[in-house]
């Protein structure tokens, strides 16, 4: 990867990650999560709400813009609303959620995204969060019972866990602070968490769906990580691309 080489002799890797900086791919995807999350809650809080049918009696009412853009097979796969496959990775369930994501995507992004380039680094992050949507699917087809076709998925997390994954094979050795306080090498942190995302999973717990996604967006990550030719040529299909 020319891009790379080019990278490492104009800044070689560190031990810890830096801050996205401004205009960067990693910025964006920040303000427009948080940008998201904070008109959603402002559309419901004015009365406004997105009422789903389930076509087998059930409504469901949610948010607006999580409405329109949420996850779920029954959505995304029986009724071709394929577009939910990317908006979902914009929406949160909670503040909380929000945050966690936000926080990781700060830390981590910038280095992944100046590995890649920022060309590259967009769809890479894309391409997990459809992973983690596409796993969560695939084990619902397959009979896996980690939710019901109609429960939404939402959340950042699947293109966060192919970053943690990226950021793992760039700086494996990198020291991090679990809850502010513990230190731990990146590459135990992060299959620390792939492994209780599997753990999750095998056992049904209460987030199984949510762990899937986690899984799919971390095996995205490792194989876009080992065959970064994918990426060079969305890029440069992305360069190539007439102007409107």
């Amino acid at each position: 990867m020319p891009q790379v080489l080019e990278y490492q002799r104009r800044a070689p890797l560190r031990r810890t990650f830096g801050h996205p900086r401004a205009g960067s791919v990693t910025a964006w995807l920040i303000f427009l999560n948080v940008l998201v999350y904070v008109v959603d809650r402002w559309l419901g809080s004015r009365g406004y709400a997105c009422v789903i049918s389930m076509g087998n009696g059930q409504v469901m009412k949610f948010m607006p813009i999580e409405g329109l853009g949420h996850f779920s097979a029954f959505l995304a796969i029986t009724h071709w609303q394929v577009w939910r496959f990317i908006t979902f990775q914009f929406l949160h369930a909670n503040f909380e959620h929000l945050l966690f994501n936000m926080v990781t995507l700060y830390f981590f992004g910038p280095a992944v995204e100046r590995y890649l380039t920022s060309r590259q680094y967009l769809p890479f992050y894309l391409l997990c969060g459809m992973g983690g949507a596409g796993m969560y699917f695939v084990l619902l087809a397959f009979g896996w019972k980690i939710a019901a076709p109609w429960v939404p998925l939402v959340g950042a997390s699947a293109g966060i866990f192919g970053v943690l994954v990226a950021a793992t094979k760039i700086a494996p050795d990198a020291v991090g602070l679990v809850f502010g306080i513990v230190p731990m090498r990146l590459r135990v942190l992060t299959w620390a968490f792939v492994a209780y995302a599997v753990f999750q999973v095998l056992f049904r717990g209460s987030n199984a769906g949510g762990e899937a996604a986690h899984l799919g967006g971390a095996l995205v990550g490792f194989v876009l990580m080992q065959w970064p030719s994918v990426l060079e040529r969305i890029a440069w299909l992305g360069k190539r691309a007439p102007p409107f």
